[in-house]
């Protein structure tokens, strides 16, 4: 069970599922997935007939409703095998957070009605100019009557292209700033001025799509403004840090897969006349990496409970996602060397967990952004 020890009854058969559903449907076909760079609508449609592209939303909304705890299980499970998948559907709990913690009842309903049945809904903040500095975005939102008016480009959007519902951060007030200039709002892409531009050809997480959404003079009516407006830097805030302690399982996952696949290969290779895994070298390699995955995954599960009792520390979800991503970088490279020209091969696993793992340093907030959360917390409460 990988050093999961206190699960209960429902948590082992999620993990069980997804394990089974990943090893038998992803895993046989991911070599040409990644190569490609799709992964089958047949697959992303059984993922969705498990429910795993609406975990976080409440079962009263027809959801999975399930805990922070449970979501991170799935979640290393499903990274495992490919974080792309795992990202494909894991963003939507991204996307979902904001309307679901911030939005009205009949905006949760609404959300709602079109994720669960099989929806996309992705979360638009990014633009070319505004990667962790989400402040320098400039899509705008003007008031026109009881609506507004949304024009912006955003890039780098995972799943923008199957987004049935996007949630949007645009400048309301550019004058006020982030604190009362930025609003939320929710924008269906069926509507006028909405579409899907360039695909971005990503060196890792081949198997999830990203790509620039555009919105020109698109028509949007006042009931779609999630929370206040002015409010939406915090909200996008507030919603990293209950998504971060998530999505770090994934890496979680990607290293519990190299300390695998490296054993199994260290005790099948033969050089100087015995296995690879008699070298003491190669031992405590390994012996690293499992213990920087173990201390990984604890932080994920403790941030995990943490949020479960409705605490959404932000400095505890930077650390936990600095370091987790930080790990997986460490112990890709790692497993990268012990297969030796064999880890640098297409015709292995082991140089796409390298890939895979690299973005995870990237994407909702760089480290080095995460250090400037956490030192900048700590001085303050100091």
């Amino acid at each position: 069970m990988h050093n999961y020890f206190l699960l209960s009854d429902t948590e082992k058969d999620l993990q069980m599922m997804v394990r089974e559903f990943m090893e038998k449907e992803v895993a046989p076909g991911l070599g040409e997935y990644d190569e490609k760079s799709y992964i089958p609508d047949e697959i992303v449609q059984m993922g969705i007939d498990m429910g795993l592209h609406c975990m976080n939303i409440p079962a009263e909304y027809g959801g999975m409703g399930l805990t922070a705890r449970e979501m991170s299980i799935i979640r290393e499970e499903i990274g495992k095998v490919d974080a792309g998948f795992s990202v494909t559907m894991g963003n939507n709990c991204l996307g979902v957070t904001p309307t679901m913690i911030f939005g009205t009842e009949e905006q949760k309903k609404y959300v709602a009605d079109i994720v669960v049945p099989g929806g996309f809904n992705p979360f638009c903040l990014t633009e070319p100019q505004a990667g962790s500095d989400a402040t320098a975005i400039r899509t705008t939102a003007k008031k026109d009557g009881d609506d507004y008016i949304i024009n912006g480009r955003k890039c780098f959007i995972t799943n923008g292209d199957r987004g049935d519902i996007y949630i949007v951060f645009a400048y309301t007030d550019k004058e006020k700033g982030i604190n009362g200039g930025m609003s939320a709002f929710l924008v269906e892409r069926n509507l006028p001025g909405v579409s899907v531009g360039k695909h971005e050809n990503k060196m890792g997480l081949r198997t999830n799509s990203t790509c620039d959404v555009i919105f020109e003079d698109v028509r949007v009516p006042k009931r779609n403004l999630v929370g206040e407006e002015g409010k939406g830097y915090q909200i996008a805030m507030k919603t990293l840090e209950r998504s971060r302690p998530l999505g770090s399982a994934t890496s979680v996952g990607i290293c519990q897969s190299v300390i695998d696949l490296c054993i199994k290969y260290a005790n099948d290779r033969v050089v100087f006349g015995k296995p690879l895994a008699a070298k003491q070298a190669i031992k405590f390699m390994v012996a690293d990496m499992e213990i920087q995955t173990q201390a990984a995954r604890q932080m994920v599960m403790y941030a995990s409970d943490l949020i479960d009792h409705g605490i959404y520390d932000g400095t505890t979800g930077s650390c936990v996602k600095a370091f987790c991503s930080d790990t997986a970088m460490k112990v890709t490279t790692d497993g990268v060397q012990i297969f030796g020209g064999y880890g640098y091969s297409k015709e292995y696993p082991m140089e796409k967990k390298m890939r895979d793992a690299k973005l995870f340093q990237i994407f909702e907030g760089t480290n080095q952004i995460q250090r400037v959360v956490i030192s900048g917390s700590l001085f303050k409460r100091s």
